[in-house]
């Protein structure tokens, strides 16, 4: 066994803040002395996860942690969403808004309500997918409010293309540090909680994401307290001193329901569940493709879960025992996600569950994290790849679409995972019949995955692998799992490009 100095050492061994690697190199020593704690994986894990994550102190106005009581501090409880909102905003304000099935919705429309009657002009939101009603549900609204998207979901999409809100490209794993650095730092945040228990500390919930982080950096925090929203472990416990008004609201979570995958998509997933081994660590979102693959995995043995959001279609693995995380290296035994979206089923699962750790997605999108889960196998999607590699992810030409997410930190991971390999899927048409294999990118399309990311991309016609090959032998990869009536077009404008290497 190491000595609790040098566990520390080695563990802050790869972050380059040197002065936060002294901190908690200093404190990781106290703590085990003082304890008496026995060097172990435990341990060393705790210190590792602080040091990714960063200091908790706040660089505005609130204390410490959110884990930490405020002494003292009792929240003001408000019977209505008006009198919430109207105790705290005003023009010019930033709002942060918790998001995906956590989103507190009531707040936000009273917080649009009362934008339009004062005509608080220059208010601006920064979150991730919202769901519900947008903070721009109609024109009135974008003259007061203009929404900062950092993952931009369907009820968005159209205010981002009429330029009523603006949209921000990001790595999932970097939103943290627009607040730890004062980038943004919100006026407000909005968030919605579990009722409290008998210590007085509340969770999160399904979206611990970045709401933990902009928590720490705002200056006043609104809570909607839910006796719906289930009581997860890990990052998202904060004790109800730390918010400055709370409202007592239950309302039923917001579900996604999982479709039946087409045959299309369950070919696409036969194809990865056979690049998947026994004890790989899986990263997957919503969606049929991710679902079809899971519906296959139904033989396989030891896998883990470390993902940014967990979902129904993971439920039966791990209800059968498929899915164990007994090969993991970091939290050996639990289900790793960042937040959670899917059916009241998803969410009574992980409720008071400690075999599901919801944490900061600085964490759980950390390349260097993701790299130490073993044989990483990281399945994401994308709109479109060039027959470079080259894939378009969060736009359609220069319409957004999405956002980067975290499919860029998982890809990255992953490859740098000891037996991991970073997959994007897609049918090879879209449903209006366009191809998604194509020479170029649409115009004005962003990159979100650039070459060097892609390694695996997988259709319902195979699987191309493309590490180590130059341009012309990517393009003859692709070409084999585009559609066929796609292919005689694309080998001329390859050929076009590339010359007689294509042939």
């Amino acid at each position: 066994g190491s000595s609790p100095v040098a566990l520390v050492h080695d563990f802050c061994r790869p972050f380059p803040d040197s002065l936060l690697c002294t901190r908690y190199l200093v404190i990781g020593t106290m703590m085990a002395v003082s304890r008496a704690v026995k060097p172990g994986q435990a341990f060393a894990r705790s210190v590792q996860r602080q040091a990714v994550v960063g200091s908790s102190r706040a660089f505005g106005t609130r204390s410490a942690d959110p884990a930490a009581p405020r002494k003292g501090v009792v929240p003001k409880e408000v019977s209505t969403a008006e009198e919430a909102i109207a105790a705290h905003l005003k023009p010019g304000d930033m709002v942060f808004i918790q998001g995906i099935a956590a989103t507190p919705n009531p707040l936000v429309d009273a917080m649009v309500d009362l934008a339009k009657k004062k005509e608080m002009k220059g208010i601006r939101t920064i979150h991730m997918h919202l769901e519900g009603k947008s903070p721009v549900p109609d024109e009135e609204a974008a003259k007061y409010i203009t929404p900062l998207s950092l993952f931009t979901g369907g009820n968005l999409r159209a205010a981002v293309n009429n330029n009523w809100a603006e949209y921000c490209p990001i790595f999932l794993h970097e939103i943290a540090s627009l607040f730890k650095k004062q980038i943004h730092t919100p006026d407000i945040a909005l968030v919605q909680v579990s009722p409290p228990d008998e210590h007085g500390y509340v969770s999160l919930g399904t979206s611990v994401d970045c709401t933990r982080a902009a928590l720490q950096h705002c200056k006043a925090s609104i809570a909607m307290i839910n006796k719906n929203m289930p009581r997860t472990t890990g990052d998202g416990l904060v004790h109800i001193s730390y918010f400055d008004t709370i409202w007592k609201h239950d309302k039923p979570m917001y579900t996604v329901n999982p479709v039946e995958p087409s045959d299309i998509e369950k070919q696409i997933g036969s194809y990865i569940a056979e690049l998947i081994p026994d004890g790989a660590t899986l990263q997957m979102g919503i969606g049929n493709i991710p679902n079809a693959v899971l519906a296959q995995l139904g033989n396989h043995k030891h896998l883990g879960i470390h993902t940014e959001m967990f979902s129904d279609g993971m439920l039966p693995l791990v209800n059968s025992g498929v899915i164990d995380n007994s090969r993991k290296i970091t939290h050996k035994g639990r289900v790793v996600t960042s937040f959670l979206l899917g059916t009241q089923e998803l969410y009574d699962y992980v409720h008071n569950n400690p075999g599901v750790e919801v944490l900061d997605c600085q964490y759980t999108n950390s390349p260097s994290v993701i790299a130490k889960c073993p044989q990483m196998h990281a399945i994401n999607s994308c709109i479109e790849v060039d027959l470079t590699g080259q894939a378009a992810s969060d736009s359609i030409g220069t319409r957004i679409f999405s956002g980067f997410g975290g499919q860029v930190d998982f890809l990255r991971g992953a490859a740098m995972s000891d037996g991991g390999k970073p997959i994007l899927a897609l049918p090879s048409r879209s449903n209006r019949g366009d191809p998604r294999i194509v020479p170029t990118l649409r115009d004005g399309a962003g990159v979100v995955s650039t070459r060097a990311h892609v390694h695996y991309v997988v259709t319902e016609y195979g699987v191309a692998f493309l590490p180590g090959k130059g341009l012309p032998a990517r393009a003859k990869e692709l070409i084999k799992i585009a559609h066929p009536d796609d292919r005689e077009a694309l080998q001329k404008k390859a050929h076009e490009r590339f010359g007689a290497k294509v042939l």
